[in-house]
């Protein structure tokens, strides 16, 4: 064993905890073990029609093991650290994984570096210097945003959290990280009601850093913009064009596109079949790499090191170092999003891309944030190169089937274009279409680049995790609109 860290949480853990958790798991006859200490301080608001429903602290702690007990994976975890209940815990891992080892999966994991760091995301303004009266005063801001509007919004949710995640990672084969990052997150749900038409819209942002991120979006005037646009488009629009049109997508549709149709089915444990029954599957096989699924416009990545993005982090739950990894370049598939696992059975390495959401979970593939690359354009242009088409700005739904193949994308703020230029919204123009056939028909990419915030669930019990999708405003050219 390397030498101990004498890095310590502040206020939270001895990290020798970690360490003593190995040693007992090697002691007892693990082939490999590592350890997850974590501490989240979470506080949380939400207010619905202008009054207030729930206000709430709380603070999780607690360690998450994995061991490897004569070739089989096992994991545990407990929320008391105290030495004797963690090797407890430890040894009855022990003894389920070598009685299952009979006749369970034999796992190996790709060779890896050894990573020794600590890393903290800085915050301006911190999240424990506001009372939490200032904190709600966000929420009520944007509320008296939308009442200066004067539109019908019968129904206006908001949700808004912070919390502060500190975590020590360790193993068997060296690696020492700790990291320290503050997240935020504002979500809305509105509903307008005019002229016997209701339309809805909702959205999320978030991300790392103290409470400047929330100050930083001017949620009231994001909101008043929202209202008045969704009212506008209530009262004054028209239906979608019939046949094949040209589409310029804003960088919400562009991000809801990239994270559903490319960032799920390229995580490498969908391909391999070993999230089917909890998460869905992938039509994209391990033979599809390196062959063209879109134009050469479309160039597609994951990358988890964006600064003050709601998906970063510099190294993952198997103490992997994370960067920015290709998914899609000029239109081909290029690779996959794996762990140590999926990186041994495809012979090749890992990417950095497991996390869970708790020390209670145990760490599987993940997207962070899923972006398309900018191209050479700016959005005028998109628009003025389009004679006859739509404009979607945002959208009121989507769905996908569970192989990712076929996908819809409904609009909820949209406009004809005609001769090159904007001109009176659309209602609910609507996008069915394969996967391939999307990416196929996507000819040129904008420079104006946007992040946009989610909340990806996938696995049993479910993990939901933060991340970010986006990339700029794109055309797609020749596309078929369903009512």
């Amino acid at each position: 064993m390397p030498a101990k860290s004498a890095v310590k949480f502040e206020d939270a853990f001895d990290l020798d905890i970690a360490h003593s958790a190995i040693e007992h798991a090697r002691k007892i006859g693990a082939s490999y073990a590592d350890a997850r200490l974590e501490a989240t301080s979470v506080n949380g608001f939400v207010l619905k029609n202008g009054v207030p429903q729930v206000a709430g602290f709380d603070r999780v702690s607690g360690i998450g093991i994995r061991v490897v007990m004569n070739g089989t994976l096992g994991f545990a975890s407990t929320n008391d650290i105290s030495k004797e209940n963690v090797r407890n815990v430890i040894e009855k891992a022990a003894r389920i994984t070598a009685a299952a080892s009979a006749i369970g999966e034999k796992v190996k994991f790709s060779h890896e570096k050894a990573e020794v760091a600590s890393y903290e995301v800085k915050q301006k303004v911190k999240l424990d210097d506001l009372s939490p009266k200032e904190k709600l005063k966000v929420l009520f801001d944007a509320e008296k945003a939308i009442k200066s509007t004067k539109a019908n919004a019968t129904g206006r949710f908001f949700s808004m959290s912070d919390f502060y995640t500190e975590r020590y990672f360790a193993n068997s084969e060296g690696s020492r990280v700790l990291s320290k990052i503050p997240r935020t997150d504002f979500w809305y749900f509105i509903t307008v009601e005019e002229a016997g038409r209701t339309a809805q819209r909702y959205w999320q942002y978030g991300a790392a850093g103290g409470f400047e991120k929330i100050y930083g979006y001017n949620f009231p005037a994001v909101l008043a913009g929202e209202v008045k646009a969704t009212h506008a488009n209530l009262k004054k629009a028209v239906a979608p064009p019939k046949g094949k049109v040209d589409l310029v997508v804003a960088p919400q549709i562009t991000g809801i596109m990239v994270h559903e149709s490319v960032g799920h089915p390229y995580e490498a444990d969908r391909v391999l079949g070993r999230e089917a029954a909890q998460a869905g599957e992938s039509f994209i096989s391990t033979k599809m790499i390196g062959t063209r699924i879109g134009s050469a416009a479309v160039n597609i990545v994951d990358d988890p090191t964006i600064p003050g993005s709601f998906g970063y982090y510099l190294y993952d739950d198997e103490g992997v170092k994370a960067g920015e990894r290709w998914l899609i370049k000029k239109g081909i598939i290029t690779g996959l999003l794996h762990n140590r696992e999926t990186a041994a059975v495809l012979n090749c390495k890992s990417n950095g891309s497991a996390r869970a959401t708790g020390y209670d979970r145990e760490p599987i593939v993940r997207m962070a944030n899923s972006i398309v690359k900018p191209g050479d354009y700016n959005e005028g242009e998109l628009i003025e190169s389009v004679k006859h088409g739509v404009f979607l700005k945002n959208f009121m739904e989507w769905n996908i089937d569970d192989k990712r193949l076929n996908a819809k994308y409904t609009g909820a703020e949209a406009y004809m274009i005609r001769n090159g230029k904007l001109a009176e919204p659309v209602w609910r123009p609507t996008i069915e279409i394969s996967t391939p056939k999307l990416w196929s028909s996507v000819d040129a990419a904008a420079g104006n680049m946007e992040y946009h915030a989610g909340t990806c669930g996938k696995a049993e019990p479910m993990q939901a995790i933060p991340v970010w999708f986006g990339g700029p405003s794109m055309r797609i050219r020749n596309v078929r609109l369903s009512f």
